[in-house]
Order: structure tokens, then sequence, then C-alpha cells
């Protein structure tokens, strides 16, 4: 708890540069990562993040010191290397896109590699946490990386922002940026580059081997939560402060400890929390709706054998009855039984369930939703009646209010079904 008190007091100067270059970082990366996520283009993101530590390493042997405009300047400089030979590859030959990123990030992470080990060799005191590069190490960052970094950061914000809607009709609809007259590979380069100057934003705080999870994961996980471009730009914003703030926090109070894995765990469970619980896309939503979805149709069933016993004139159906009509689902069987109970649609006397007034008020809208669909696929459709029934089961439970009442107009409010059947109405 004192930990926590004391980074977030921020009477620490170190405390302060590593917040606020954290949320300049976290701002850019979700920003630039939301079009490049959208434009399809992650794993080029992927290959710029590993690229750029051959120009690093260069960066180190030609100042001698962990110089941040050397530093910013060499990482440009590969990772633009990078962006264009990727472009330049897949224009030139047949080679799929992927597998041309694939070998040029291998390549130059491998230079990088070899010239890292190289440097480290040397024994050169100068040089010491070169390897933080590789997962960063937001603790290091000091009053002139602030200005340099953030001054990037806030470079990639305000041109993504003045370029908004240019980059967005560009991923959306690059023919339509073509014929209103977009300079579009001036944009596309303009964009190219704050994919790298994004990049090269994180490299000291996250890492060049990390970087490419603070482009991506915000806006995969922003991306279950909605389907407009602003709103995911705020969610994955909020979700990459947070990962970052987070990540720096458990390094500041981990020795040793670097912040890049621990932003990339925090963002990973936020994202995982995303995908399996967020209220429109998550999967354990979307199971949850499946199965109570399941349930409706199997109590709408049940409903309808109901009716048609109803029709008959009987007195309702026992529970065995019920229970054959529906081999092997008789745990769900009665689960649906009760639920109609609870309802308020059917009641059970002596172990026979008939159909309460509103009940029979509520079988009736599904059978006439079933028969007026029937009779739409055989009049419109020109499908045989014996061949309507099947699909007449599964629409019967989707068709809203309204489609009812134009199916109704379009029918010329009909009174019988294909089949002869009377299409019942709730008086």
């Amino acid at each position: 708890m004192g930990d926590f008190l004391y980074f977030f007091s921020f009477q620490d100067p170190n405390v302060v540069f590593v917040v606020v270059g954290i949320s300049f970082l976290s701002i850019s990366a979700a920003m630039v990562g939301t079009f490049t996520f959208l434009d399809k283009k992650a794993l080029i993101g992927d290959a710029i993040s590993h690229a750029v530590l051959p120009g690093v390493c260069l960066a180190f042997m030609f100042a001698g010191t962990k110089n941040p405009y050397w530093i910013v300047g060499g990482a440009f400089a590969t990772g633009a290397l990078a962006t264009y030979t990727i472009s330049w590859i897949s224009s030139a030959t047949k080679l799929k896109e992927d597998t041309v990123i694939a070998a040029v990030l291998s390549v130059f992470f491998g230079v990088g590699i070899v010239l890292m080990t190289k440097l480290q060799q040397t024994g050169n005191a100068a040089l010491s946490g070169l390897d933080h590069f590789l997962f960063g190490n937001a603790i290091s960052i000091v009053g002139e990386d602030i200005w340099v970094y953030g001054t990037l950061a806030a470079t990639t914000i305000f041109t993504l922002l003045f370029f908004y809607k240019e980059f967005k009709l560009l991923i959306f609809n690059k023919d339509f940026a073509i014929s209103v007259g977009l300079p579009v590979k001036r944009l596309e380069f303009i964009f190219n580059s704050l994919m790298v100057l994004s990049v090269v934003t994180g490299v000291q705080a996250i890492g060049v081997v990390l970087m490419a999870a603070l482009l991506i994961t915000p806006v995969a996980a922003a991306r279950v939560w909605t389907d407009r471009l602003g709103r995911m730009l705020w969610i994955a914003v909020a979700i990459a402060l947070f990962s970052g703030i987070s990540g720096a926090y458990i390094s500041f109070t981990l020795p040793n400890m670097p912040t890049g894995p621990w932003v990339v765990v925090v963002l990973s469970v936020v994202a995982f929390s995303s995908f399996f619980f967020s209220p429109r896309k998550g999967l354990i939503t979307r199971w949850y709706s499946k199965r109570n979805y399941q349930r409706k149709i199997h109590a709408d069933h049940i409903l309808k054998g109901l009716y048609y016993s109803w029709e008959r004139q009987e007195m309702g159906l026992s529970l065995d009855r019920i229970r054959q009509n529906f081999p092997h689902k008789n745990a769900q069987t009665l689960n649906s039984i009760k639920t109609l109970i609870n309802k308020g649609y059917v009641r059970v006397n002596q172990e026979i369930v008939s159909l309460n007034k509103e009940g029979l008020s509520e079988a009736k809208r599904i059978i006439r939703l079933h028969r007026l669909w029937e009779l739409y696929l055989t009049e419109y459709m020109n499908i045989a009646p014996d061949h309507v029934h099947d699909m007449a089961e599964k629409m019967e439970h989707i068709l809203t209010p309204d489609i009812e009442a134009k199916l109704e107009e379009k029918l010329n409010f009909p009174a019988t079904d294909p089949h002869q059947s009377i299409i019942p109405r709730d008086q």
C-alpha cells in the first residue's frame, strides 16, 4: 500500500516522468493501433517493432551512449526501411504479404540480436542497459527522454487526429478515396510513418519485442465492445492507458522487473476479460444468450404442442406425452414447463398440462407466425407446401411484430395456411 501511495503521489520526479511518458505512449500506440488493426496491418506493426532493434544498436555504436536522439533516429530508419522492404517485395513478387512480413521480421530482428551481442561483448560501461530495449524499462525514463518520446507521441496523436477523416475513408473505402481525388499514396506514406513513430516511441518503456502488443491488443479488446470507430478509439486508449500505468507500477514495486512484460500481462487480462464478458460479443455472453434462446425455443415448442391439443378440444397433454415429444431432453422439458408455470402460461392438474389464458394468447402468436411464414414461402417463393414446415419452424421465433404486420398485409390478411389450417388471431 505504501508503494502504491508513493507511486501515485507524484512526489518523485522520476515517477512523474514514468507516468507522463507511459501515458503519451499508450495513447499514441492505441490510436495508431486502431487504424492498423482495422486496415489489417497488424502483422506489419509486429514486423516494425522487431525491425527497430538494429537501429537502436547502430545508434549505440555511433553515439557511444544512450542518447535518445540517436536512438530515435536509428530506430526510425530501420523501422521505415523494414516497412518499405515489405511493401516493395510484396508488390514486386508473387509472395504473400504474411510470408514477406515473417521473412523481413526475422532478418531485421536477427541482425539486431547479433549487433546487440557484439556491443555487450565490448565491455563498454556506457552500453549497460542496452538489453532493456528488448523488454522495456519505463523506470529508466528521465527528463530528456520525456521531451523526445513525448514530442514523438504528441506528434503522432495530433497528426492522426488531423487526418482522421482521410484515414477513416482510406481504411473503409479506399476506392472511393481514390475516386474523389484524395492523395492516397501520400496518406499511406504518412500513416506508415505514424506506425513507425508509435513503435519508436515505446522502444525504451515497452521494448521492441512487446511493442506490437500495445499496438494491437487494446483495439482487439475494444473491438468486441463496439462497432463504431470513435468509440473504439476511446475504449482502446482507456485500455492502453490502464495497462501501461499498471505495468509501470508493477515494474516500479518489483525490483529488476522489466516493464514491457507486465504491461502485456495486464493487457492480456483486460483483453481476455473483454473477449469473454463483453455485453455484445463476449464468448460467455454469447453462450448465455444462445442457451436462453434455445430454452425459449423449447418452451415455444411445448406451447405449440399444447395449442394443437387445444385445437383438438382436448383437456391438455400429460407430462409423459410431452416428454415423449422431446426424447433425450427430459431435464430441459421439465425446466421449460416450470418456466411456463412461473410465467402463468400453463397449469398442471394431476399431471395434465394445459394452457392458461395468457399461455393460449402466446401460443396463438407463435402458431400465427409459423403459418403466415409457411403461406408466404408457398405463394411468393414458390416452395411446395410440404417443404415449408422446417423453414417456418426456424423463422417463427425471430419474426418481430413489425414483420408480422407486413406479412399479414402482404398476404391480404389470410384466414388459412397452405395446409388449410386456420391462422389464429388473438381476440
